[in-house]
């Protein structure tokens, strides 16, 4: 008989067994298992948890299948699904784990969650909407970027005014950024506020260093862009550019500052950047990335289950009943001057 539960610290070696085909198996392990306040996390209320939680299925004293949940920056109104490990074609158990954390984290309060699911697992795509309740939203791609070729672009366009260190004070601006790159059928879904972008409280205890800088006219020194650095190992970076469609902004110049910044951190580091087709410059992004003969290294679907929905085209002609008074979307004042 399988039970789901947290994971504890005796899991780790069959832990470690079920995850050995990972290149980075050990730190994976560590980093869900070892650190000292996921105790105490679990009985935190939703709205202020920060780790992610881990649950596992297992079948007498053998574990079938592995899930983690982090949550947002807002986790009440997200949360996410980062890691699903389940035996070959054992997608019965793994919808079972899906099903247990969409029903744990609602009932604790949680809006929507959200997964991102490379394209070629397409078999598991159709599990989370057919058996899961979640819907297609869009998709992310992850690029590979040339470090060594952009430090030299940087260096010969580089002005130092143009950049400096993302503060707390401007969220507000970053969040109206964000939400005005959103294509206007995903802004109910994927918006966001101001809170959302502001660091966190003790950075330390996350499992990635996110680095954060803003890019600004020179003239004006008003912020076009947004830039966030994330790494969990310390060798693959990925980048998030956002900014607003009515800025003219040299991605060339930002992937030069990025790629001299990593590069001063860590010699022979990786450098990815993330393009998302949900937003109102992804698709001109991806066209000058294959321009540039860029490799997509990654191309992700995005899937929710948020109670929201997708609405693309207005609705006409709607009836309403109101008070046994049948109309089809007039006021009741207007109707009756007609």
């Amino acid at each position: 008989m399988t039970k789901i539960r947290k994971l504890y610290y005796f899991d780790k070696k069959n832990a470690r067994e079920m995850i050995s085909f990972l290149d980075n198996g050990d730190l994976y392990v560590h980093n869900i298992m070892f650190n000292p306040f996921l105790p105490l996390h679990h009985f935190l209320p939703l709205r202020f948890k920060y780790l992610p939680e881990s649950f596992v299925l297992k079948d007498k004293k053998e574990i079938k299948g592995l899930i983690t949940v982090a949550p947002t920056r807002c986790p009440l109104k997200q949360t996410e699904i980062q890691k699903l490990l389940f035996e070959e074609n054992c997608y019965e158990d793994a919808g079972e784990l899906v099903q247990y954390v969409v029903s744990k984290y609602k009932a604790m309060g949680c809006a929507s969650v959200i997964v991102r699911i490379d394209d070629y697992l397409p078999e598991l795509v159709k599990l989370f909407v057919s058996k899961c309740g979640f819907s297609q939203i869009s998709y992310e791609k992850l690029w590979a970027v040339n470090i060594n070729d952009y430090c030299d672009e940087f260096r010969k366009n580089y002005d130092p005014k143009m950049f400096r260190e993302f503060r707390n004070s401007d969220a507000p601006t970053i969040a109206n950024l964000y939400n005005e790159e959103l294509l206007p059928h995903f802004r109910t879904l994927l918006s966001k506020d101001t809170k959302e972008f502001k660091d966190v409280l003790f950075p330390g205890l996350l499992y990635f260093n996110e680095y954060k800088y803003v890019y600004r006219d020179k003239k004006s020194k008003n912020i076009q862009a947004y830039i966030s650095i994330k790494t969990a190992d310390n060798e693959n970076y990925i980048l998030d550019i956002t900014q607003s469609g009515w800025n003219e902004v040299d991605i060339n110049i930002i992937l030069g500052f990025v790629a001299n910044k990593i590069q001063k951190r860590k010699k022979g580091a990786k450098l990815f950047i993330k393009t998302k087709k949900y937003t109102s410059l992804g698709e001109r992004y991806e066209k000058d990335f294959m321009e540039q003969k860029m490799e997509c290294v990654k191309n992700q679907i995005v899937l929710t289950n948020s109670s929201a929905k997708i609405i693309k085209n207005t609705e006409h002609a709607r009836k309403f009943t109101v008070l046994n008074q049948f109309y089809g979307g007039l006021s009741a004042l207007n109707k009756t001057r007609i």
